[in-house]
């Protein structure tokens, strides 16, 4: 498995403080979880059954896994609840899915963001996020498992870098070696992984949106198919 660790970014011509303050939003966020607890994380989650029943579910609630019953907490969210859907996407679940989460945004938001300008990347990216989260929700619409992490939305920028830069060169962290490899090997890698995962996800226990992730990058390799399209010099 590739962990990408950089990349190429010499062509970049402005400072990318949209991305910057996304990772830093996240991060903010990440400290609010762990100060004001798992009440705070609930209330704020993007959970499909409130979304699309319109009632905000404040009591805890019960899974069952391979015959155990699993408490899952609930808790009263804002006003209106649909907010639910872009507070989620700043939170996380454990340290290694924010880290993991931001190192991604380091690496390939800055030059989604170069291409498309600043507030156009986020915009670009808020739309992402919406769409990852949704697409999790249709799975499954009366699941009362919270859905929360900026994954969808990146997921969003992983799909507009592999169109618009997919020979661009990205260190990757292969065992012991750092190698470099072009960005198309680790963004389509990274794209079947969550196609298996997801064929082979159990339904309706959690785990990873595999779903929101595949609809984040349908996204932007969307846009980043579109910038091509429209930029693409006229010949006569």
């Amino acid at each position: 498995m590739f962990i990408p660790i950089g990349d190429d970014n010499r062509g970049r011509r402005i400072i990318p403080f949209i991305n910057y303050g996304l990772i830093g939003l996240n991060a903010y966020v990440w400290y609010l979880q762990l100060t004001l607890g798992e009440a705070f994380t609930a209330s704020y989650a993007a959970i499909p059954l409130e979304l699309t029943q319109n009632m905000d579910v404040t009591a805890t609630q019960y899974i069952t896994v391979e015959g155990e019953r699993i408490p899952i907490p609930q808790g009263p969210g804002p006003h209106p609840l649909w907010l639910t859907v872009f507070t989620a996407m700043f939170m996380h679940g454990s340290w290694m899915h924010l880290i993991g989460n931001m190192v991604y945004l380091a690496i390939f938001g800055d030059q989604v963001e170069d291409k498309l300008g600043h507030l156009r990347f986020l915009l670009f990216y808020l739309f992402a996020g919406v769409v990852a989260t949704i697409t999790q929700i249709y799975a499954d619409p009366t699941s009362i498992i919270p859905s929360i992490g900026a994954s969808g939305a990146i997921a969003g920028v992983l799909g507009a870098y592999l169109v618009l830069y997919p020979r661009n060169r990205v260190k990757v962290l292969l065992f012991r070696d750092i190698v470099i490899v072009p960005a198309s090997l680790v963004l389509g890698m990274w794209a079947v992984f969550q196609f298996l995962g997801q064929a082979s996800a159990p339904q309706g226990q959690g785990g990873v949106a595999y779903l929101a992730h595949i609809g984040g990058f349908a996204v932007g390799f969307a846009t980043g198919a579109l910038l091509r399209i429209v930029r693409r010099p006229q010949t006569q």
